[in-house]
C-alpha cells in the first residue's frame, strides 16, 4: 500500500570507468557484468557510450549527468540564428495576416 522511497545509488567515477572498460573491451558481457554489479544493463551501456565519446573527460563531478556545454551553447546560438531569420522574412514578407484579415468584410445577416 505504501511505497517505500529508495535513495538512488551513486557511483564514483572510478567505479563507472572501471565497469565502462570492462563493457568496451569485451571482457564480460553487459547482461553478464549487470547481474554482477547489480546494475541494471542500460546504465552500464550508457557509461560505456559516455567513456567511449569522452575518454578521460567522462563522468564529471558527483554523480551528475554529464553535459557537454560547449555543444549545448553552440546548439543554442544556432536556433537563435534560426528563430532570427524566421523573424526577419516575416517581417518583410508583405502586409501581416492580421491586417488582411480587417480588411476583408464579412456582410451581417439579417
Amino acid at each position: 500500500m505504501f511505497k517505500t522511497t529508495q535513495r538512488r545509488k551513486r557511483y564514483d567515477r572510478q567505479f563507472k570507468v572501471s565497469a565502462a572498460k570492462v563493457v568496451l573491451s569485451g571482457e564480460m558481457t553487459v547482461k553478464d557484468l549487470s547481474e554482477e554489479l547489480g546494475i541494471k544493463d542500460s546504465t552500464l551501456r550508457r557509461w560505456a557510450r559516455e567513456y567511449e565519446e569522452m575518454g578521460d573527460d567522462a563522468f564529471p563531478g558527483n554523480g551528475s549527468p554529464k553535459i557537454d556545454k560547449d555543444y549545448e551553447i553552440a546548439k543554442l546560438k544556432k536556433k537563435v540564428e534560426e528563430l532570427e531569420r524566421e523573424n526577419e522574412m516575416l517581417k518583410n514578407s508583405g502586409p501581416s495576416r492580421a491586417k488582411t484579415m480587417r480588411e476583408v468584410r464579412v456582410p451581417r445577416r439579417a
